[in-house]
């Protein structure tokens, strides 16, 4: 018998989203002191807002509601994805470091994805 989801965090979605957090700020942690403020800061804010946006989702009333935060999750991943890409290839993210991050960021956006396909079925209902 499926628990019932009762908070954000049973979201699979949001677990896997977090795990990539956590993997993001270690990370960047080795990344230069003087980007503190540029490249660091605005992938931590990306990633950050990637679970931020699905517990704001789950908080609200309607599926409409839901899936219009779980989009917003989606264009942060995306984002992500974009600042990975440049950070790897400015030499600040190494090849071994760039795949373990790919594989959890590209596995969080599947499971969005069907997050939100499952949500906006709902809407229509």
């Amino acid at each position: 018998m499926a628990t019932k989801i009762q908070k954000f965090t049973d979201l699979v979605v949001w677990q896997e989203g977090h795990k990539l957090v956590l993997l993001i700020y270690r990370t960047t942690k080795k990344f230069p002191k003087l980007e503190i403020f540029g490249l660091t800061a605005q992938i931590q804010r990306a990633a950050v807002s990637v679970t931020s946006n699905i517990a704001e989702g789950f908080g609200r009333y309607t599926y409409k509601e839901r899936s219009h935060f779980y989009y917003i999750a989606q264009g942060s991943l995306t984002e992500l994805k974009n600042q990975l890409l440049i950070a790897r290839d400015i030499g600040y993210i190494s090849d071994t470091d760039y795949s373990k991050l790919e594989i959890q960021t590209n596995l969080t956006h599947k499971i969005l994805q069907g997050f939100i396909a499952k949500t906006n079925q709902l809407v229509k209902s």
